[in-house]
This record gives structure tokens, sequence and C-alpha cells, in this order.
């Protein structure tokens, strides 16, 4: 079933280790077209990725997350081994300057409206 809404839905993969906000953010990007796919952490997400990294378009992540890594390390991970998934990076602690993103990454702060974070997931889809 996984795979029946690759083809016709951007797919976003959302790494947040906060299960409220995870789910409210999932909710909200199904709402809005996307198919999601979940993870707690960076470590969940790289297995994600490693098993089906072509259909994935925007990772969505946390920067403050248990594990091996934080959401900024996870997106330049994410940027050398799958260069063609766009990143948008959320925190409510840290504000990034455009220096420590990744090339091509993009920054909302926590706490965000969802239409904004949907907004620029579109741009990002559209735009990649």
């Amino acid at each position: 079933m996984m795979n029946s809404y690759s083809h016709s839905f951007p797919v976003v993969l959302l790494v947040e280790d906060e299960p409220l906000v995870r789910m409210a953010a999932a909710d909200d990007l199904q709402d809005a077209g996307f198919h999601v796919l979940e993870a707690a952490n960076a470590d969940v997400a790289l297995a994600v990725l490693e098993s089906r990294s072509d259909d994935v378009q925007v990772l969505f992540t946390d920067i403050d997350m248990p594990g091996s890594m934080n959401g900024l390390d996870l997106a330049e991970n994410v940027q050398q081994r799958w260069p063609h998934i766009s990143l948008l990076i959320s925190s409510a602690y840290h504000r990034p300057s455009p220096e420590t993103l990744p090339d091509d990454g993009r920054f909302v702060p926590k706490p965000y409206c969802s239409d904004d974070v949907v907004q620029q997931i579109r741009d990002l889809v559209t735009s990649h």
C-alpha cells in the first residue's frame, strides 16, 4: 500500500522525536495531500531512506533529537547521500544561520503554522 501513494502524492519523510508533534504534523501534511513517512530520530530516518530513498522528495526534520545525530547532521548526511531530497529543518530552540544550513535547505521556526510548513514543502517539491 505504501508504494501506491508514491506515484500520485509527494512523499515527505517527517523526523520528530515528540510523538504528539509528529502526529499533528503528519496529519496536517496528509490533509494537504502528501504521503508521510514518520521517524522518531535520525537513525530511523536513515533506515527508511536506505530502503526507499527513490520516492522521498522532502526531509522535514527537527534539530533536537535523541540518537546518534541531530537534525542538522541528518540533513547534511541526506544531502550528501541523496541529493535529490529537499530539506526543511525546524527547531524551537535553535535559529541556524544560512551558513549552517545545508545547501538549499530551508528553516522554519517552532511553533510553526501548518499552512506555512505545507507551503514550504510544496515550494520545495515544485522547485526540485
